[in-house]
């Protein structure tokens, strides 16, 4: 029997303009106060697995059905990260513009992996790039295409720099049974984990990332890095990378990255700039000396996705010199050669990911809708918010503020004289898990050495100074509890 055009084609699209409407309608609600659900739901470990089916359902069911399980069985069990009381990590914002992206993105299922199989999608990513980089405060002359996280632009960072000696001959014999130094990468003591991932999985290893000491204030101190290189020249090992962050994951401290790109440059090393969080400050003038060095590394990474009102996942990779990372990835087979390949370009060659997602399109909707003057005005209320809040810390009894503050997250603690380090962690742990208990206000932690410390990260447009009053609130209820 021959299926009928209903049981082969999509589903009616009666049905679906019907859900739109009511799904719009949904998400706007949703944005207009994301505060009427806990920012974080009950932690039970298999809650929503078990009100779920074990099993797919045989017959089709209608898009109002499916909605309507969302609704009651997903989201109760959701973290609302676009919550104003969402300050843990680091806190982002999918915004309207965006979201609205995202639904053309889905409809349009582009796949941008040659110019050809999208020519406005390719030449979009490009201008939209160069558009961050003029926002920035970065000068021409950076190649930029938009990944998915920042972990993979540090893998392509580094990858890049594995490729730049050509004498290595990687790409074509690899690493394993051959006579090669070991090549060490040099980065911050704080610096994010995703450096040791992309060595492991470039075939460097983990141990071949050398991290090096910081100061007082968290930032990776010169003479060590300097130190560490003629060391590792001296045992025969190849340095290759240098990797600076500009906002660390955990306490968003500043690397001296003139001083650093200076050994770079001296040392003939490929020096990577971690900007993921903090990098977005550029768009604030006042706080574009942040990027200071910047423009004199051969990469570059930051995340619209964290403090530029892009919904996950947007990540754009700056490099100076695309050939090289061309070279590392580029695979040309057959079936995807084209008429024009050596005049356009085809994105799919500077990474290894053949598909890859319409994600410029988000990041150009929300550049436009904010606008520059718009983006600066929005970090810079952030920054003052952080600001604040780091006063009353410093006001208040017992409480400090441990470390520098340059964003819009603030490391602090609470202290009893007299008291011992670990008694001291406990109770700031049993802290911050009473101000989570709340629902109203999600913030999280991270170790400064020996030391824990609550973290709060502003970054959520909804985020207003009643919200970060309530969590003042909750951290002082919390304190008083013991």
């Amino acid at each position: 029997m021959i299926p009928t055009s209903a049981e082969t084609h999509d589903i009616p699209l009666e049905e679906f303009r019907a859900q739109a409407h009511k799904l719009a309608d949904w998400i706007a609600r949703y944005l207009e106060d994301p505060a009427r659900y806990p920012v974080l739901p009950p932690l039970v470990p298999g809650a929503t697995r078990d009100k779920l089916p074990p099993a797919p359902p045989q017959q089709g069911e209608s898009l109002e059905t499916i909605l309507a399980d969302f609704e009651q069985t997903i989201l109760p069990g959701l973290t609302h990260w676009n919550h104003p009381g969402f300050m843990a990590y680091f806190a982002n914002s999918a915004t309207a513009p965006g979201i609205l992206a995202e639904f053309l993105m889905a409809a349009l299922n582009v796949n941008g992996m040659l110019w050809r199989t999208s020519p406005a999608a390719t030449e979009l990513e490009g201008v939209v790039t160069d558009w961050l980089r003029q926002l920035l405060g970065l000068t021409p002359g950076w190649f930029g295409m938009v990944n998915d996280l920042a972990s993979t632009s540090t893998l392509y960072a580094l990858a890049a720099a594995r490729e730049a000696d050509e004498s290595l001959n990687v790409r074509r014999l690899g690493l394993a049974g051959r006579d090669l130094p070991r090549m060490r990468v040099y980065c911050s003591e704080w610096a994010h984990n995703s450096i040791d991932k992309a060595a492991m999985t470039l075939g460097l290893g983990s141990e071949n990332v050398v991290r090096v000491k910081a100061d007082a204030e968290f930032r990776m101190r010169p003479d060590l890095l300097e130190a560490a290189i003629a060391a590792d020249r001296a045992a025969g090992y190849k340095p290759i990378a240098i990797v600076a962050t500009v906002g660390t994951t955990s306490m968003t401290s500043v690397d001296p990255v003139p001083a650093i790109a200076d050994i770079a440059q001296r040392e003939q090393l490929w020096l990577h700039v971690d900007g993921a969080y903090g990098g977005v400050a550029g768009a604030v003038p006042e706080l574009r000396h942040l990027l200071d060095g910047v423009d004199r590394a051969d990469s570059f990474v930051v995340n619209p996705h964290k403090w530029l009102f892009t919904p996950m996942d947007c990540s754009v990779f700056f490099v100076r010199k695309p050939a090289v990372l061309k070279r590392a990835f580029s695979l040309m087979a057959a079936y995807l050669e084209t008429a024009e390949q050596d005049v356009v370009v085809n994105y799919m060659d500077y990474g290894y990911q053949l598909g890859r997602r319409f994600r410029s399109l988000k990041l150009w909707m929300v550049l436009r809708a904010f606008g520059a003057e718009g983006i600066a005005t929005r970090i810079r209320h952030h920054c003052a918010l952080a600001s604040e809040f780091a006063g009353w810390v410093r006001e208040a009894p017992n409480w400090e503020v441990a470390a520098p503050h340059p964003f819009s997250t603030i490391c602090f603690r609470h202290v009893l004289p007299g008291e011992g380090v670990e008694a001291t962690n406990a109770r700031n742990a049993r802290i911050l898990d009473r101000v989570n208990e709340s629902g109203d206000i999600f913030i999280s932690h991270t170790m400064l050495g020996p030391v824990y410390v609550i973290r709060v990260a502003l970054g959520n447009l909804g985020t207003e100074e009643r919200h970060i009053r309530r969590a003042w609130e909750l951290l002082q209820q919390g304190a008083l509890a013991g």
